[in-house]
């Protein structure tokens, strides 16, 4: 049985940001600070994966190929899934979403068998992931949080248009016509919630 994830990014009151805190940001932490991802983490960036292309001939255990699944592995592990678990945390994911602030839409990208954080993360490269606040997609950024830190998601997601163009080719996602980009969602909600005084939550989950 497959997978469906979703990887999401919501605009939020700074009180709904203070009240997701105390529960949200320990798990976050707790994966970025675990050995493995940080091992993983660091492999990558001292290693970026080649075109994607390339990954299904790589033969079953070696190291190039190994080092794709570990790829793969920390830019899809979900810790916030507790969220969407829990029974009684108080809240549930959905109801998180559903209390979105209407002057930004919501990126939300979901894809069955796929996660659209990994296909951003491969097409941009470590230098400019490291750039994104949270750890591998997931944060909980107050208003001031999201206007101070807008300049380095702009730099990590701002391309020339050659620049463009190489990353468009290796992000592998099938988007339907008319359906946002990952390489555009994330930057518009950035802007637009630090233009309207707004903080972000985003989370990388499964939904089924």
């Amino acid at each position: 049985m497959g997978i469906t994830s979703a990887w999401s990014i919501t605009a939020h009151e700074d009180d709904v940001i203070a009240s997701l805190m105390p529960r949200v940001q320990p798990l976050i932490e707790r994966h970025r600070e675990s050995p493995q991802a940080q091992r993983a983490w660091q492999a990558w960036c001292a290693d970026p994966l080649p075109d994607h292309r390339s990954w299904r001939d790589l033969p079953l255990g070696s190291e190039r190929g190994e080092a794709v699944n570990t790829f793969l592995r920390l830019t899809s592990e979900i810790p916030l899934n507790e969220l969407h678990c829990c029974d009684d945390c108080g809240f549930h994911l959905y109801d998180i979403w559903e209390a979105f602030a209407e002057a930004v839409p919501p990126y939300i990208a979901v894809f069955t068998k796929d996660y659209a954080l990994s296909a951003l993360f491969h097409a941009i490269g470590p230098r400019r992931a490291a750039q994104l606040p949270g750890w591998c997609g997931d944060f909980l950024l107050t208003s001031d949080e999201v206007r101070r830190t807008l300049p380095a998601v702009e730099e990590a997601l701002t391309f020339t248009p050659q620049e463009r163009v190489a990353a468009e080719d290796q992000v592998w996602l099938d988007h339907h016509e008319g359906e946002e980009l990952v390489l555009d969602g994330p930057l518009r909600a950035w802007r637009q919630a630090a233009s309207t005084g707004l903080g972000l939550f985003g989370a990388n989950v499964h939904i089924y």
